[in-house]
């Protein structure tokens, strides 16, 4: 602890982008590698199994997005209120619980091993709001976050061809893969969760730039809701819809793109590789942005953008004008540049333009949370409701319903924060010509 603190001392001294670089690097690398504890079983397929007439990995995927859901839920309260001395450990901790489930996973048979699902997902939900809490609140945010929320991207096409590379070449059984991924992964876990434990607190000019970041209790929880409520439910619906739609992509783009007629085991990689430098790049430029309304006017665009990209590239393959491959790389696009801001800048770029002393990780939380509930909700619909529907033609119904709401919502949510700023802007001045 001493050593750390020690180190910590010496990392404060070297040059502020030095430190924005790596600390970015070390939250990339860090939840890459937790990624290959949760997404590794998406890699199988599980064929010829149904239990109550719903497929196998479907029950898989609900076991875990229901733990991954209550964790959400129970995160909003713990992630607000987490202080920063024993982060580093709690992420190791929590990767550890899940990584021990997934050895349940591959030893008991089936279905008993389901519940192992649930398990893993639980302490795996927490692990984005405690990484994250390393980088909020910073000038070098908006780099950092993008180069983290790559990960969400890439973290997900690396692991599943990972996990179909020990499948088909290694000849590992479905039900051992995920295990056995996450063990390629937990010396890289170590090493970049160490590498942000150096990351130095704010700064006096952070705080003066983006407002300081601190824990909330229940009543501030509750005044910040109240503060932003007509906003927070449109962010909801949007984010809610592209949950659900990036969660099916993300767990059954094998089976997706098997219904494409597509079976190339490294296209996962291959498309998300330039979806993620394509976002990367994006979220990057906007640290070039330092007035915040502006900047946060220019995230509503992003997310805009993304659903009109979802919304144009569904109606042209349709058409037959574009192939199978290029309407899913710009469908997944779209929708990463919709989700990728909520998770790394959105409300990063919210709390610095109102200059609310709050934490990113609150609001974040109370998004994850309905969002994943979403998605459970979804699952069983289609499952229950239409089982002989293909997840490509799902999919191609999702997206867009979430081009059409999303675009609308978002177009609303832009309107309602810059009145929602104009009229605080306004108060200030009533408030300073009053004082004189």
């Amino acid at each position: 602890m001493a050593l750390t603190h020690k180190l910590r001392e010496q990392v404060a001294r070297w040059p502020y982008a030095v430190i924005s670089v790596l600390a970015a690097i070390a939250a990339f690398g860090a939840y890459t590698s937790m990624y290959a504890f949760r997404k590794a079983f998406a890699a199988g397929t599980y064929p010829g199994q149904q239990y109550l007439h719903v497929d196998y990995k479907v029950w898989l995927v609900i076991a875990q997005i229901v733990g991954y859901t209550l964790s959400k839920f129970y995160g909003i309260r713990f992630i607000a209120e987490v202080k920063g001395a024993k982060r580093g450990l709690t992420i190791l901790v929590l990767v550890g619980i899940a990584w021990l489930a997934l050895l349940g996973f591959a030893l008991v048979p089936a279905p008993y091993n389901i519940i192992f699902l649930f398990i893993n997902g639980f302490p795996l939900g927490l692990i984005w709001g405690l990484v994250f809490g390393y980088l909020e609140g910073r000038r070098s945010t908006e780099f950092m976050a993008a180069v983290l929320s790559i990960s969400l991207i890439f973290g997900s096409g690396f692991v599943k061809t990972i996990g179909q590379t020990l499948i088909h070449v290694y000849h590992v059984s479905e039900y051992n893969m995920p295990f056995l991924t996450g063990a390629l992964f937990a010396l890289p876990l170590i090493l970049f969760v160490l590498m942000l434990e150096l990351m130095p607190p704010q700064t006096a000019q952070d705080k003066a730039l983006r407002a300081e970041r601190l824990p909330m209790n229940a009543q501030e929880r509750k005044l910040f809701i109240t503060r932003f409520l007509p906003g927070i439910i449109l962010t909801l619906i949007i984010y809610v819809l592209l949950t659900i739609m990036r969660d099916i992509r993300d767990n059954f783009e094998v089976e997706i793109w098997n219904s494409l007629g597509i079976k190339d085991r490294t296209i996962y990689t291959k498309i998300d590789t330039k979806i993620s430098v394509i976002v990367l790049v994006a979220m990057s430029l906007l640290i070039l942005v330092r007035k915040n309304l502006r900047a946060f006017s220019i995230i509503h665009l992003f997310i805009i953008g993304g659903c009109v990209l979802i919304g144009a590239s569904t109606v042209m393959y349709s058409l037959k004008m574009i192939s199978a491959v290029n309407w899913m790389t710009m469908a997944g696009l779209g929708l990463y540049l919709g989700y990728v801001p909520y998770n790394a800048i959105f409300f990063e770029r919210m709390i610095a333009t109102f200059h609310y002393k709050s934490n990113v990780g609150f609001v974040m939380y109370l998004a994850d949370s309905m969002g994943y509930l979403g998605s459970v909700s979804i699952l069983l619909v289609k499952e229950l409701g239409r089982p002989n529907i293909s997840w490509g033609t799902f999919f191609k119904e999702g997206v867009t319903i979430v081009a059409l709401v999303g675009g609308i919502c978002g177009i609303l949510s832009l309107i309602y924060f810059l009145q929602s700023a104009r009229k605080s802007k306004e108060s200030k001045t009533e408030l300073k010509f009053s004082a004189i």
